[in-house]
This record gives C-alpha cells, structure tokens and sequence, in this order.
C-alpha cells in the first residue's frame, strides 16, 4: 500500500480517527488474552478436556460488505470497528451484536465520525436483527434473513436524512478450506422531506481462504442498483487480508475499487472484530457468588 495516498485530503479528524481505531484495537488484544487466561486459569491445558469452558469464537461481518449467515454466539457481545480513509472521504464505522438466543442475533450500527466533500460530523445509525433458520449441514448452505432500520441520526447535512429499511436473505457455505457469502436483499430508501420510498437493489458475493493458521485472504464483487435518477447504480471490488490474534479477536486490513458510481476511486480500511464478554455465563457465575 502506498501510504501516500493516504495523506491526501485526510485532515486531523481522521487521523485521530486512525489513533481511536488503533488504540481500540490494541486494548482489545490486552483485553483478549488476560479474559483469555483468566478463563483458562493457572493449568489451561485443563480446557481441553470434557470439563473445558466452551471457547469464544468470533463471527466477523467484516472485512467485506456481505454479512455472514452465522450468528453471534447465545449471549455473546461482540463489536466491529474500522476506519475508511479515501480522497474526499473518511469515517469510523461501527457494529454492536449480541446473541439473544440460538440462531437470533440483535444489532446496531453506528458511524461516529464521518467526513465527505469536506464536511465533517456524526453518520447515521442502524438497528436490526438476523435469524438463522437454516444451519449447514452436508450440502447444504447456512441461511439467514437480515432486517436493519437505517436511523437518521447524521449531522450537518450528512447521512440519509430519512428513515430508511431493508430485509435480505444471506447464504454462507464452506467448501474445504474454502468459505463464500452471498447476499440478496432489497432496500426501502426514504426521501428527505417527502413521502414514500425509493428501492434498491443489493447484491454481493464474497470469497475466503485461510493463508496461514491465523492469516487469511478475502475477496469480493458488490454493489447496488440504480435508486433513482439522482442515485445511480454502483459497484465495489474488493481484496483483504484478516489475521486472527485469538478465536475471539480479528484484525483485518484491504482496499475496495470503485468499478461504478459515485464513490471515491479507491478505499482503504482496517478495523477489530473482538468477542466481549458471554453476558449469560458471566451472571450465572455471578449468580452463584
């Protein structure tokens, strides 16, 4: 990557932006080994026998723009955060889930920081919930259904201004070594100041495989449909590295090409994916104090 890049247009607030993304990142890897070892306790070869606390792995939705059709673990919390940084463009993007049941993960979304065309303030929020009614089996794929309220929550003039829906059904399916993501869904786009919706069309396909033991590579082709006349259609390419630090904190780094539509030409990212805390198992043990 050449880092020059980088140091066009982007002003102060994104390179704090980039300090809070790293320093998130580096407490959440402080965090993960010491919740690590405290689970394990002083003999953590005691963990793989029948009596061993079941491990908490995480289940990113980054790096790509697909989500996965697998589910947050029952009563884990688990955030993702990253940094975009382009010409014209740069943000910190975040992602909040918890597993309420089996199968049923709640979400929210938020973007903090967000600056285009020289306009900087907070980005809009999202609230929704996937189901997994189909776990991969044989042949069989995992499938889940999607469905996210877009807040507009943005300021000075940014975000959606409108309240805005979509629902989407996500395909996940290991083959080997090999993982690929597919998602379908359709997007209710609310019109500022006005009634009614307009509707888009996304579509995305991502690719995985493991390059290492905790080094892996991604890939995808997504993009959107054409809104409306002021809202042309668009489409990404985009290639990313992912490194596992622990099964319950990922790391991950790429770019995405802007092969159509208004968006920068090319996008730079990187962000944490970390496993929090088993909210259930952590008040059971409480609990019993």
């Amino acid at each position: 990557m050449d880092h020059r890049i980088l140091a066009i247009n982007f002003p102060r607030v994104a390179r704090v932006a980039c300090l809070l993304v790293f320093a998130l990142a580096s407490t959440c890897c402080v965090l993960a080994r010491a919740q690590d070892q405290d689970q394990l306790g002083p003999n953590p070869t005691a963990q793989t026998g029948p009596q061993g606390v079941i491990t908490m792995t995480a289940v990113p939705n980054r790096p790509t723009f697909s989500t996965t059709a697998e589910t947050v673990q029952t009563g884990v919390f688990e955030i993702e955060y990253g940094l975009e940084a382009a010409q014209g463009h740069q943000n910190i993007n975040g992602l909040l889930k918890f597993g309420l049941f089996k199968n049923f993960e709640l979400r929210f979304g938020n973007n903090p920081i967000e600056r285009d065309a020289g306009v900087a303030g907070r980005g809009d929020s999202g609230a929704g919930l996937k189901y997994r009614f189909l776990e991969e089996r044989g042949p069989l794929p995992t499938i889940s259904i999607l469905y996210n309220a877009t807040l507009p929550t943005a300021t000075a003039g940014l975000g959606s201004r409108s309240l805005g829906h979509s629902a989407g059904i996500l395909v996940s399916k290991d083959l080997g070594k090999h993982h690929v993501d597919f998602n379908e869904s359709l997007q209710w786009i609310g019109r500022p100041g006005a009634s009614g919706f307009d509707r888009d069309y996304f579509t995305a396909l991502s690719y995985s495989h493991p390059v290492t033991e905790k080094l892996g590579f991604a890939a995808e082709i997504a993009g959107f449909s054409r809104a409306n006349l002021a809202t042309p259609s668009m489409l990404t390419i985009l290639q990313a590295l992912t490194f596992n630090i622990s099964a319950r904190l990922v790391i991950d780094s790429g770019c995405y090409v802007a092969a159509r539509g208004d968006l920068p030409r090319i996008t730079f990212f990187s962000g944490v994916t970390y496993s929090v805390l088993d909210l259930y198992r952590y008040l059971r043990l409480t609990h019993r104090r």
